[in-house]
């Protein structure tokens, strides 16, 4: 059973901003809660003014990289823009891209298949750029990590400029190139260091335009309407990427949800179309369910070059072409997905003792070995390791519960594996097909070990606050809008309402009826709300029968109409559960 926890803000703080900042006691709750409990701090988040964001040249490097580029440009050398597969990579690879085409350069992208070439920079980033005659590299998303490939690169003559944000190797080792821009370096002193790696493009590009406007304030009108256009794709990445929606990172949400909402990009103006969200404020849960799946389906199904296409197409048919494309791609990563998590659900269950679940098979597809790993986790409360085998070899990605740390458990299968990375959370690994049952057998018994010195203990559901059901109206949810957009450290807010009955029999929704949809009554106020993949409670709801219920409260528009509903993350009958 999943224990209510109820956090507990310090009274005091919450009265001080409810008197000092005139704000309201719900929306002061909220903030003190999530650490937000001085004027200062609270206005800063608020207001997430674009003034907050960094200047780029913060970043040791950036000169060098601006004044390369800039001579690149000048004497028309190829620029070779090389991403990486996943939604921050391919919104960084546009972004460039665009901003390359519109001062005039020879730019030309690159990113890898997926099931061909792997993770990154390989062999195939030096025959790219190779055969397209690059003399400048600008990494996205990748990098730091490449020293050997940029090695490569520098023996035929190419510079590399590396944009990235994941952590440097233990050993510190760090390629030669031209400028290393990652804020996560040893040693930097850039004031944010939780960048996505489209964050990391746009502040290269952010610098590249103040350098084409002699070093001063950003004068050419064109340029300064293209770095705020861009925000769109900066927001996407920064949402899909689960980076901490603070600091830099809240601005480039806020601000690029709007930008996105108003594009007249055709890439991204036909996505929001095809995904069904045109014409309504856009929130960082559409960016995450709707634009990100299908920016990432091209790339988890082998290419990741219809995306690219779409968002670098001129005109709205191209771009319309595209989108339906992806869309596509998507509906048959889901059906692809849905065979998978079949089948590892059915082996799942020949291993009801094991403290990690490892499954694998042959034909899995290993573009969605990770969202698999990440449902085994959610519906058998475990830790899952999820294997997609093709004849001899398999790749496989992790995902974990509570703090149980999956790559510690993955190092005691070292020696089974033929490369596994990540970090505590998620992990990724390479085997070797006859190798699985003697990983999981080592993977298994380090688990063990682990959970002896430290047990996990039972799954907790956060509240921020408990609130009368008839005060969760619109007027209140106006005043929580403001701490949006809600994602990684800005949590979308969870409050618990007690004794809500049935205003009519719940009922049963979706494929096989997974879900269940809910219309809630306190006296005469009603709301609808949805329980998502909780159909198998249907029993344990009766009219008359009072329930306590924890959810959250979104807008859900349908048909040109915006309401009010809540999503309910647990229940139970009414007084039976502390929180």
């Amino acid at each position: 059973m999943v224990q209510w926890r109820r956090k507990t803000p310090d009274p005091a703080a919450v009265r001080t901003l409810v008197v000092r900042e005139r704000l309201p006691e719900v929306l002061a709750h909220l903030l003190v809660n999530r650490g937000h409990d001085s004027a200062e701090a609270v206005r800063a988040h608020l207001e997430a003014s674009p003034m907050q964001l960094h200047d780029p040249f913060l970043f040791e490097g950036m000169d060098r990289a601006t004044e390369r580029l800039a001579r690149a440009i000048r004497d028309g050398e190829t620029i070779l823009v090389h991403g990486d597969y996943d939604v921050d990579g391919v919104t960084g690879t546009s972004l460039l891209m665009l901003l390359l085409e519109l001062v005039g350069a020879k730019a030309v992208w690159h990113i890898p298949n997926r099931l061909v070439d792997g993770y990154s920079f390989g062999a195939h980033s030096v025959e790219r750029a190779r055969s397209c005659g690059a003399s400048v590299v600008i990494s996205v998303d990748n990098g730091t990590s490449a020293a050997d490939v940029i090695r490569d690169l520098a023996a035929i003559g190419v510079d590399t400029i590396v944009t990235d944000h994941h952590e440097p190797p233990p050993d510190g080792t760090l390629p030669d190139a031209v400028a290393i821009l990652n804020p996560k370096l040893s040693g930097s002193t850039y004031p944010w260091r939780e960048l996505c790696g489209g964050a990391m493009a746009f502040k290269l590009a952010w610098g590249l335009v103040q350098h084409l406007s002699d070093g001063s304030s950003v004068r050419r009108a064109r340029l300064k309407e293209f770095l705020e256009e861009a925000t769109a794709y900066v927001a996407i990445a920064t949402v899909c990427d689960v980076v901490p929606l603070l600091d830099e990172n809240r601005v480039f949400a806020r601000y690029g949800l709007k930008a996105l909402a108003q594009s007249k990009a055709p890439g991204l103006r036909a996505l929001v179309e095809v995904a069904g969200i045109a014409g309504r404020r856009l929130s960082a849960e559409d960016v995450a369910f709707q634009i990100g799946p299908r920016i990432n389906a091209s790339g988890r199904l082998g290419s990741a070059h219809q995306a690219v296409e779409c968002l670098l197409a001129r005109d709205p048919a191209t771009a319309r072409r595209f989108a339906v494309q992806l869309d596509t791609l998507n509906k048959k990563r889901r059906e692809i997905e849905r065979e998978v998590l079949v089948e590892a659900r059915a082996q799942a269950g020949d291993f009801p003792a094991d403290p990690v679940l490892v499954v694998a098979g042959q034909g899995w597809h290993q573009g969605v070995v990770g969202i698999v790993a990440a449902r085994l986790t959610e519906e058998f409360g475990k830790p899952a390791i999820v294997i997609g085998l093709d004849g001899e070899r398999g790749r496989g990605s992790a995902r974990t519960v509570g703090s149980f740390s999956i790559l510690e458990a993955m190092s005691g299968a070292e020696e089974h594996l033929e490369r596994f990375g990540g970090h505590t959370q998620a992990a990724g690994l390479e085997i070797r097909s006859d190798r699985v049952a003697d990983a999981r057998a080592a993977i298994v018994e380090r688990a063990r070990e682990m959970l002896e010195r430290a047990p996990l203990g039972e799954e907790e559901l956060w509240v921020d606050c408990e609130l009368p059901f008839p005060s969760m109206n619109e007027d209140t949810m106006r005043h929580i809008d403001r701490l949006a957009p809600f994602g990684e450290r800005n949590e979308t807010p969870v409050f618990l309402s007690r004794g809500v009955h049935l205003a009519e029999p719940a009922r049963e929704v979706g494929a096989e009826g997974g879900h269940l949809m809910l219309r809630l009554r306190d006296g005469a106020h009603v709301l609808r709300a949805m329980a998502f993949r909780q159909g198998s409670r249907l029993g344990e709801l009766r009219l008359g029968t009072p329930i306590d219920v924890v959810y959250s409260p979104r807008w859900n528009t349908f048909r040109g109409r915006t309401n009010l509903e809540l999503q309910v993350h647990d229940f139970s009958p009414a007084g039976g559960r502390p929180g």
